[in-house]
């Protein structure tokens, strides 16, 4: 009971970041709203850190594999989501954002030596289908340019998000979920910054920061990269990490439900469509048939 609680508990958390996201974007830039998101994730990780009295070999620590597998988890994907957000609704960027597995399949074919067997490449081909037919939608407010780039920034953060799962169950398999999460919102607030310095990010917003704004910090910070980060990783620990991706599913159901309730965005008919191809290639591409072939996918995160 305690593993459904905490998977329904952190479907509505990743579902609602996205709309956090949408409302940080009246105020912050992209690049503004990850800083701060990374930032709170911290100061949410650490005190628990210390309570718990976690122990750390900081002499055997693999920083530089922590720290690219940190970019590629956290500071680029929320980066290009963000910036996604300025084009899409929160209910799209999640539709898309559960692409994740597909890719981190396929990022382990082509760069891991990961071999699939012919469902998952069906699942992968449907998966494809699905991508296409929300390529093709009419969005409400949006030409078909501002659509495509929208859904092309959030397909690059699905593969960055793919390439370091496979990544990090490459290289990082002993290293403890405590560091591996810290070290992750550490190298995201890194990136961030470099950004923001490239971009005059620093700046005052000119917007006035209202309670809306603050309440979505608190919710995308503490919430869905703190707290989040740590029911993901109890998932994969006290249950599997095939449990875990489970959230891929819920997670959209939960954005578009948020974004309806609470933005009155509406999703095109065919937009469920797409996403229910999605979902059957994901489904697809995680089968596993022959557990000497099996593909352990692990899906980092979300908005």
């Amino acid at each position: 009971m305690k593993l459904y609680s905490a998977l329904l508990i952190l479907s509505l958390i990743w579902g609602m970041s996205f709309l956090f996201i949408k409302v940080l974007l009246e105020i912050f830039d992209p690049w503004q709203i990850v800083f701060l998101r990374c930032l709170l994730g911290i100061v949410t990780i650490i005190p628990l850190f210390l309570i718990t009295r976690q122990k750390v070999d900081w002499k055997r620590l693999p920083v530089k594999k922590l720290l690219f597998v940190g970019f590629l988890n956290a500071g680029l994907p929320w980066g290009l989501i963000a910036w996604s957000e300025t084009f899409l609704d929160s209910g799209y960027t999640a539709i898309l954002n559960a692409t994740t597995p597909i890719w981190t399949t396929m990022m382990g074919v082509f760069f891991f030596s990961v071999s699939l067997q012919w469902k998952q490449w069906v699942g992968v081909m449907i998966g494809f289908i699905g991508i296409m037919l929300l390529m093709d939608v009419d969005a409400p407010g949006l030409s078909k340019n501002q659509l495509l780039l929208g859904i092309v920034l959030m397909l690059v953060a699905t593969c960055c998000y793919g390439y370091s799962s496979q990544y990090a169950k490459k290289h990082l398999q002993h290293t403890t979920v405590w560091i591996t999460a810290s070290s992750t919102l550490f190298a995201g607030m890194l990136l961030s910054a470099l950004m923001m310095f490239l971009t005059d990010g620093w700046a005052v917003p000119e917007n006035p920061i209202h309670y809306k704004s603050v309440l979505s910090l608190i919710g995308l910070g503490v919430f869905g990269s703190g707290i989040a980060y740590l029911l993901y990783y109890y998932m994969i620990s006290a249950g599997s990490a095939e449990f875990a991706t489970l959230v891929t599913y819920l997670v959209p159901v939960s954005a578009v439900m948020w974004g309806s309730v609470l933005l009155d965005e509406m999703i095109h008919r065919s937009a469920y469509w797409g996403l229910m191809l999605i979902f059957a290639g994901v489904y697809l591409t995680g089968k596993r048939v022959k557990k000497k072939n099996a593909i352990n996918l692990e899906h980092d995160r979300t908005a």
